[in-house]
């Protein structure tokens, strides 16, 4: 499964009601960190059928990043049956990742 483009409007459908967990990575482009973990997210997406992979830009949502209290990218969520299960923050290896969901 490829990585969504998390967004205000798709985001009660794509997460809140995902019938899969689903990891988030909060993210901006001029974030040297957030483009050394974007190729670990984008293969965990394409290997586990059995998660939902969103990746949201807080430059584009900052009304999302507002809301999870994004502090510091890159940043990631994963939400289960639509509530938080787990956080990290920093750049983050594959298997901590994974270790997330």
């Amino acid at each position: 499964m490829s990585v969504l483009k998390i967004t205000k409007d798709n985001f009660h459908t794509e997460v809140l009601k995902s019938d899969k967990p689903v990891l988030l990575d909060f993210w901006a482009s001029w974030c040297g960190p957030c483009r050394m973990v974007s190729p670990i997210i984008d293969e965990i997406a394409d290997e586990y059928t059995d998660i939902k992979v969103g990746k949201i830009n807080i430059d584009e949502e900052f009304e999302l990043a507002e809301n999870f209290r994004v502090m510091s990218i890159p940043t990631l969520v994963v939400m289960k049956q639509g509530k938080i299960s787990n956080l990290t923050m920093g750049v983050q290896s594959k298997q901590a990742i994974l270790k997330l969901l």
